[in-house]
């Protein structure tokens, strides 16, 4: 009998080392900078490309809820629905093969030709600034990988979203088809123009940094929509700003903070 009793105390003890020494501490990536962080603590994976994609959800479930609680709730987000969009959003499948194992890491990743996927964080703060919900309308100007307009999808949202670069349009198009996100409209063209056939928008996000916001963007809102956009100059910090427009001549602004995005690109003419 003492034996056996000295065998359950020593499990005990096991179990309760283990637990000690597997514990998960809270991501310490910068909220408000769209620049990587130094060091992450957050859960990272081995890379498995060539898993079902049904298969990789799962796989990856509990490093994205981690990010969720210690990223996304962690830093201040408190819309439920948005909250619940992030968590079922599968952010591995936006991300280059390369860095899958940091999919679920707290900072933006590179997609190439120049542009990133955004920090979780961020598009999880500019899609809560939207405010928008099911059956709403919202045009996104920088498709990148496609991650944004799937959260934003998940939402119930019809998204029209444009990308100036042409592989990236392509293979955003190709994968969201893929994905089953049928309520997202993609079309590859100068994002400064907007998508006026199909304006007035509920909303409009954009997710790369002009030196202003461009004009043609404010006047596709409808009234009482908004408008979430970083301004400032190539290459340094900008502001995110949350312009409402009032009526039909007049807005109003809020600074959400200190940004940094890539610099949104224009179309380039031939003289």
């Amino acid at each position: 009998m003492w034996r056996r009793l000295t065998t359950l105390l020593l499990l005990l003890l096991a179990t309760t080392v283990y637990a000690s020494l597997n514990g998960c501490s809270k991501a310490t990536v910068s909220p408000m900078i769209e620049t990587p962080a130094p060091e992450s603590t957050a859960i990272t994976v081995e890379k498995t490309a060539a898993v079902p994609t049904d298969v990789q959800v799962d796989i990856y479930a509990e490093a994205r809820n981690h990010l969720v609680e210690q990223g996304i709730i962690g830093y201040g987000i408190d819309d439920p629905l948005v909250i619940d969009a992030m968590r079922r959003t599968p952010r591995h499948l936006f991300v280059p093969e390369d860095y899958l194992d940091m999919a679920y890491e707290n900072h933006p990743l590179p997609i190439g030709y120049g542009q990133t996927i955004s920090q979780p964080y961020i598009v999880a703060l500019m899609t809560q600034e939207l405010g928008v919900g099911e059956g709403d309308r919202v045009l996104e100007i920088g498709t990148g990988s496609s991650y944004q307009a799937a959260v934003l999808a998940e939402l119930g949202v019809e998204v029209y979203t444009i990308e100036i670069i042409g592989p990236l349009a392509e293979a955003a198009s190709e994968r969201l088809a893929r994905l089953g996100y049928e309520n997202v409209h993609t079309r590859h063209a100068d994002g400064y123009f907007g998508w006026e056939e199909e304006a007035p928008f509920d909303a409009v996000i954009v997710t790369a940094a002009p030196d202003h916001v461009p004009q043609p963007l404010l006047f596709q809102l409808k009234i009482g929509g908004v408008m979430v956009i970083p301004v400032g100059p190539v290459g340094g910090y900008q502001e995110l700003w949350r312009v409402m427009r009032v009526d039909e001549d007049n807005f109003s602004s809020i600074s959400l903070g200190g940004v940094r995005f890539v610099p949104f690109t224009r179309e380039i003419e031939d003289d």
